[in-house]
């Protein structure tokens, strides 16, 4: 379903491409916007169901933490592509919920690692098995093979975005 309406995709109701633009790219441009609204909504949604005070923001952050384990904010904040003012924040309002600790850096007594605490474990996993029960529910009718070259593509498009 796309977000379009009977005037078309662009001002004054025209599908018209301005010359020059590859219609490939209209069309991942378009798309893009489509899910990426749809995933900010569902962002929000998760990190409510983790915790009711949780900035749907700072999901993407328990998840990193869930798949990696502890880490430096600095790398925290690079990998979300945040400062280290935000970033600083985010993790304060994360401890005060109980939901990571921060602890010395073995490697380097100066740094900080920071890691989901056991309840923050307990209720990450439980949103994301929530969330891949949902991706299997919607994508039934679809083939493995399909699922698995979304995700590669995916994969491969986030890692050109990165800086």
């Amino acid at each position: 379903m796309h977000e379009r309406g009977n005037g078309g995709g662009r001002p004054g109701g025209s599908d018209a491409a301005p010359s020059g633009v590859d219609q490939e790219f209209l069309a991942l441009e378009r798309e893009l916007t489509v899910f990426l609204r749809r995933a900010r909504a569902n962002q929000g949604e998760m990190a409510r169901e983790v915790h009711p005070d949780l900035e749907s923001s700072a999901y993407g952050l328990l998840v990193r933490l869930d798949e990696s384990g502890g880490q430096r904010a600095t790398d925290l904040a690079a990998y979300i592509g945040v400062g280290k003012a935000t970033m600083s924040r985010q993790l304060r309002a994360l401890e005060d919920l109980g939901l990571i600790a921060r602890e010395p850096d073995p490697a380097d007594g100066r740094a900080w690692l920071v890691h989901l605490t056991e309840e923050g474990r307990t209720r990450v996993g439980r949103v994301r098995e929530a969330r891949r029960a949902r991706y299997v529910s919607k994508l039934a009718h679809w083939d493995r093979h399909e699922v698995a070259e979304l995700a590669r593509l995916l994969h491969q498009l986030n890692r050109g975005f990165e800086k």
